[in-house]
């Protein structure tokens, strides 16, 4: 074989090592494992504030933004997020150069309330700051910030609940309860009705809910995020994770 063609052959399976090989090597290797899903807290580790409750009086506990939870375990009334303990973000499949890994992104910008009567969820609004979701690649984020979810024209997620959830018992402490939300959810300015797959669990003076959907981007008019060595498909998780204390 003439030398020419030799030295042709070695290039070729250094680059088809290089492509395929460095990308399996940063997954496995060198890149940080994706963040677990969000679930519900063991009750019995559960915590319902950073600062020591006050001393309860006959009948009640008092719940950190100054109401009255009922000794009875009733929670109803409004519910509104707890920012620092909360978080909403997405979840994609990413395949790099023939390599499956996963790009999550989160943030903890969450206003929102619930309004709880009997058995129901009757009401319930979120709204999340896109533009603060970040994960662990700045240039994932750049392009999330930038021509996929434009957040400088569309700043801001909404979730708005259009039909009662039924929870079928008053929740009790520590114990989970599985239901289905249904809502308009507008994201990058389209807006469209969902349904999210929830679990709620009451733990103290907290309530935890945690639920996810699947998104098609081209639903909500969301540009490809493939890009250059990088390929995705056509659709993503939204989940979130949601503290929500007495208003």
């Amino acid at each position: 074989m003439k030398t020419w063609m030799k030295w042709a052959i070695g290039v070729a399976v250094v680059v088809v090592l290089g492509v395929v090989g460095g990308p399996f090597i940063y997954i496995n290797f060198i890149k940080d494992d994706p963040p677990e899903r969000f679930a519900l807290e063991d009750a019995a580790a559960a915590t319902t504030s950073p600062d020591p409750a006050p001393a309860a009086t006959s009948g009640s506990t008092s719940a950190p933004g100054g109401d009255a939870v009922p000794a009875d375990g009733a929670v109803d009334g409004a519910w509104v997020v707890d920012p620092g303990r909360s978080a909403v973000g997405y979840r994609v499949v990413e395949v790099l150069f023939g390599q499956d890994t996963e790009g999550v992104g989160r943030t903890s910008e969450i206003t929102g309330s619930m309004t709880i009567a009997g058995t129901q969820v009757t009401e319930a609004s979120f709204e999340v700051d896109m533009a603060t979701v970040t994960s662990d690649e700045r240039r994932r984020d750049a392009a999330f910030r930038g021509r996929i979810m434009d957040t400088e024209n569309f700043p801001t997620a909404t979730f708005v609940l259009t039909s009662p959830i039924e929870l079928g018992d008053i929740p009790a402490d520590g114990v989970p309860i599985t239901a289905s939300a249904t809502g308009d959810l507008t994201l990058r300015g389209t807006t469209r009705p969902v349904t999210f797959d929830v679990q709620a669990q009451k733990n103290g003076e907290e309530i935890q809910v945690v639920g996810s959907t699947d998104i098609v981007f081209a639903d909500f008019g969301i540009p490809d995020p493939s890009g250059p060595g990088i390929s995705t498909q056509d659709h993503g998780l939204l989940e979130f994770d949601l503290r929500l204390v007495p208003a």
